[in-house]
Order: C-alpha cells, then structure tokens, then sequence
C-alpha cells in the first residue's frame, strides 16, 4: 500500500526520490515526504496531498540532498496530516525511517518508550521504530536495527538512516515488498520494481526476516538473528518504457489497449497447434492425479477464479471451488491428498492471498502460483508458478492482468483435460487456435472504441447501475461493476441474472441502468428472459451482444457488439467493453482514473 524509496548515487537525490514516488503513486496515498542527508545534516520535507505539492514546497526550501529516502502514505494509525506522513525522525533528529505495513504491538512499545523519556509527536505506529533504534543506538545503526525488529509484531518493511554514520541504509523486510536495485555507481531501494527499471536491472529481491546493509562501496544480508546470510541478484525483463503512458491519457486506457499483445504474450510459446499439445515450464509430473482444485483470489483476480471454475469444469471435469483469500485464511479448511490449491494474484503480494497459501503449505497442500510479477513473495513461495505476461500494470484498476490470467487459466484446463484424457485432440486444436485468435479480435473491437465513449456520455449522470450474466459471463458482470464502482464511485451491483427475482429486481426503475452480457451460448435464452423482466418494468438496458445478433434490438435501449467466438472464450471478449464503459464514465465524470480515492494497487497489509 504505502510506497518506499531510498537512493544513492551521482544523480540529483532530490530529483531520483521525487520521480520515484510519482512512479509508486498508482499504489495510492494520501500524503507524501523525504528526508535527505546534506553536508551531515538532516533535512525532511512533508506535506498532506499530492507529491506535486511536496515537490513544490521542495523547491520553495531549495532543499538539496546528497542521499535520502522517500515515502507516500495511505492512512492507517492516525488521520492524514503533515504531523502523520513520513519519514519519521527519533527524539534527537537523528535516526530517520520510512515504513511500509502494521506494528501491531505499537501501543504497548509507545507506551514503554514514553516511560523511559521518549517524546512523540504522531498518531502513527511507524514511530515507534526510530525511538526503538534510539533506544538501542550505541554507535551501530545496523545492531541498533537488528535488536528492533525482535521486539516488532506484525508486517512491517523500513528503510532507515542516520545522521551519525553517513551514506549507510538499513533496509528490512517482514511483509510488503523490499527490493534493491544496484549498478555499478548507485544503489536504490524501494517497495516496487517501478522507480527501480529507469536505473538498472540488476536485483536483489528480500524474503520476511531478511535485513539489507548497503553503503556506496558494500551490500551485505543479515536474518533477524543477526547472521550474515548470501543472496543471488537476479535480472528482471521488464523495461522502463513499460511504465510510461505513451500517449495515452491515462495508464488504465494504455492497459487497456495493451490487452491483445499481454495475452499474446502469455500464450506464445505454451501452445502447439500441430500437435495439439500444452507446455508449461512446470514438471508435468507436478499436475498429476488432480481430483480438485481451489482457486484463493482476491479482488479481479477473485473474478478471473470464478471464470476459472468454469474452465475447469467444462473442460477437464475437475471439482473446482473460489475462495475469497481474506475469507479463506480463517477457515478451517481440509487439505485433501489430491487437492490443488491455485493462488492469483497479479503483484504476487497481496497480503490475504499470501497468508492463505502460508497456511495451505502449513497443512501440507500442492500450490500453484498464477502471478504477473517476477520473483513476488507467492511466486517464490508457491510450490509452482505460472507467469502471465501482462508487464507492469500501473492503473489501480487491473485490467491486461485479469484476462492474461484468463489466458493461463484457459491453458490449465486444457492441458489438464488433456493428461486426463478429458478432450479429443480435434477439439483441443481447435480451443487452441480460437485461443490465437482472440487477441485479434480484441484489437478489432478496440477499434470501435469511440462508440463507448459515446454510449458512456449518455449514462455517466446515473448513479445506480445493474450488471447481469450467466454462466461464464457472470463473473464478468462482477468485474465490470467493480469497475464502475472503482473508477467512478458509482454504486453498481453484479449479479447471477437467474438470481434477480431474488432481491434484485426491486432496484429496477428509470434511474437503473441494467448492462445484461447476452451472448448466444448456452443461456442465452434464459437470459433473454431476464431482460425482458428489466425491460417491462419500465428499466434501462444496455445489451453486450454477438456482432450479428439483431433479434434482440428492439427489446434494449442500447446494443454493444463483440466479435463472436467459442462460447467459453467469450469473458475475454465481453470484459472489454465494460473496461472501456467505466473508464470513459469515469472520464467524464472527472474522476482520478488511475489513482482511484482510497484504493491501493497492491493491497500488501490486512
């Protein structure tokens, strides 16, 4: 959630920090602030609001720096305030920390501290952590650090320096991401790959309980025991011009758009046609004697699960259940002996999914990791990973990620019907090649995408709307409320059509909106029905239908028209134009599209 960042080197300091918390802003906050080290002296900068806003009041200060570190702040212990952002600074104004998670104990450490003389000035729990390095501080800030984290209970990541030893960061990881990026004249820290891809690609990733010393001229790794431990540096392949718009207004419509070549991404080089074959660089042996699957998500990814499920049991007839992770964690749920347990999420943070396959691994279960991000906790914790290809996803509203998970999704289940022998090879082939095709398809709906934005000037004034499907495409009407909700706090509903009469069709009236997916599939006449409910009860329809479907024009207010394909693969088609429909609502409607008010990216804390 909150987003960190500590750079060294010959570039301006000031500048380096400010450019790389705009690139974590997508993570959201409500506050920003830096500290920086000149000439031995400690200046800090911190401001509510925008980071526009503290690199204004920067440059009023002619603040200069020759190395710092860097925060954005989402509120949690403590309302959003100047006195509340970060960095933190110890009773002396000599230890300064930035910090990423929850102190769960901080209360009782606050309390202790002020019993021995601390001062606070705060209402958050980050501040216990410079006054505990204070307390400990003899001269080592890495010894003072080292006894601190013992006494934390929770997640927590920091970066913390000192004016007493100059040009050395401690950085630590229990929780939300930490990684150092290095070159061969700078080092630069952060809870994100974002800041880091314009510098190098050159990593190293820190597992919870790790602590991370680095100076101009040295790195070294330590547990919280305080044992010296190696690490491997790995190279990520993402590129730095993956995180510009390139044009675009805003990242979440350049995600958009890059929606045909992330799922070409993702299947290129797992699928041969002439062969009818699958491959994954996974054991096959690892996907042996399945007999059910659960698929743990939270948010988008939760939907893509729910599509999964269809997947799944049409295709390869696997049991399959979704579990919400925050729900699931407190289960206590059976681990039977050939269970797959399927964990998705496109940081591979998230902090309630990763807890969820914690606990799975504790009782014993086979996991799977569907994850977006190289080298993310639950990638690496995970027993087997399959990576989609989105590239980095800025827009807090996820979008090329859900259907590259799709994507994988849709490979799973083939490849497992095949090792079940579930599937004839004819209609393997032929899943496979419309499988191809779709990303062309995309891009020809793409095309049109100026009739949604003229369809959402029509309805970006209603404040209520209802979002209906069946079948494969319910989950679809989940994910295109959330989006709406999420970009343009409008309150929409999604629901199983055949569930209406159930409560739903109470809210039907003129002011309700209904966007209903109809594809010509297998419910297709059912949903039909329920339509023609919303439409005599005097409610407004907006119809996403085949290309060449007229018969149902006369019964809807508007039409959206997608090009047709096998009836399983429709989700990666219908999701698009609702995509499109909640992003120009948002638009016009004057919304932060890509940094949607209390939303995180990454939700990395519970």
């Amino acid at each position: 959630m909150c987003g960190i960042i500590g750079y060294i080197g010959p570039r301006n300091t000031i500048k380096v920090l400010i450019e790389g918390l705009k690139r974590l802003e997508y993570r959201g906050y409500d506050s920003a602030g830096i500290a920086v080290m000149h000439k031995g002296e400690i200046k800090r900068v911190r401001v509510k609001g925008k980071i526009c806003d503290l690199e204004n009041l920067i440059n009023e200060q002619l603040i200069l720096g020759d190395y710092g570190i860097g925060h954005t702040r989402w509120a949690t212990h403590g309302e959003p305030s100047e006195n509340n952002a970060h960095p933190h600074i110890d009773c002396k104004g000599e230890i300064i920390v930035v910090h990423n998670g929850i102190i769960e104990n901080y209360s009782f450490l606050k309390n202790t501290l002020i019993k021995d003389g601390h001062i606070f000035v705060s209402e958050t729990d980050t501040e216990v952590i410079p006054h505990l390095i204070e307390h400990y501080y003899e001269g080592n800030l890495l010894d003072a650090v080292k006894k601190t984290v013992k006494l934390l209970k929770g997640d927590f990541t920091f970066i913390a320096i000192s004016k007493n030893e100059l040009d050395q960061f401690i950085g630590v990881k229990n929780g939300p991401p930490l990684i150092l990026g290095i070159n061969d004249k700078e080092k630069i820290i952060s809870s994100d790959l974002a800041p880091i891809l314009n510098f190098t690609k050159d990593v190293y990733h820190l597992e919870n309980g790790e602590i991370c010393y680095f100076s101009p001229d040295k790195i070294e790794f330590y547990d919280f025991e305080g044992n010296r431990i190696k690490k491997e540096k790995t190279v990520v392949n993402w590129s730095p011009h993956m995180i510009e718009k390139r044009g675009f207004k805003h990242f979440m419509l350049k995600e958009i758009f890059e929606q045909p070549h992330a799922l070409r991404e993702t299947i290129i080089g797992k699928t041969s046609l002439d062969e009818g074959k699958i491959d994954f660089d996974v054991e096959p042996s690892f996907f042996k004697n399945i007999e059910n699957v659960h698929f743990i998500a939270c948010g988008t990814s939760f939907h893509a699960g729910l599509v999964g499920k269809y997947f799944f049991e049409e295709i390869c007839e696997v049991p399959s259940e979704v579990d919400y992770a925050s729900e699931f964690r407190y289960r206590n749920f059976l681990v039977e002996k050939n269970s797959l347990f399927v964990f998705i999420s496109q940081s591979g943070e998230t902090a309630d999914t990763l807890a969820s396959l914690r606990e799975v691994k504790r009782k014993g279960g086979r996991t799977l990791g569907i994850i977006n991000v190289p080298e993310s906790a639950i990638a690496r914790e995970s027993d087997a990973t399959l990576y989609t290809q989105a590239g980095p996803e800025i827009g807090v509203a996820s979008t090329k990620a859900f259907t590259t998970q799709l994507g994988i999704l849709f490979l799973l289940a083939l490849f497992l019907a095949k090792q079940r022998g579930r599937i004839k090879t004819s209609k393997l082939k032929k899943y496979i090649s419309e499988l191809h095709i779709i990303p062309h398809k995309m891009e020809k709906f793409l095309n049109k995408s100026k009739d949604i934005e003229e369809l959402a000037n029509r309805y970006y004034t209603y404040q209520n709307f209802l979002y209906l499907g069946r079948w494969v495409n319910y989950p679809i009407s989940l994910e295109g409320a959330l989006k709406l909700k999420e970009i343009s706090y409008i309150h929409a509903e999604g629901y199983p059509a055949g569930e209406m009469k159930h409560g739903p069709i109470a809210l039907i009236d003129e002011q309700t909106p209904t966007v209903a997916i109809a594809m010509r599939d297998r419910v297709y006449s059912k949903i039909l029905n329920n339509i023609s409910e919303v439409w005599t009860r005097g409610g407004k329809v907006i119809a996403v239908i085949d290309e060449d479907n007229n018969e149902i024009v006369k019964e809807v207010t508007n039409v959206i028209r997608i090009p047709k394909t096998e009836e399983i693969l429709t989700p990666f088609l219908t999701t698009i134009p609702l995509q499109l429909f909640a992003y120009y609502i948002a638009l016009r409607r004057g919304t932060d599209v890509d940094q949607p008010r209390n939303l995180a990216k990454s939700v990395t804390v519970e």
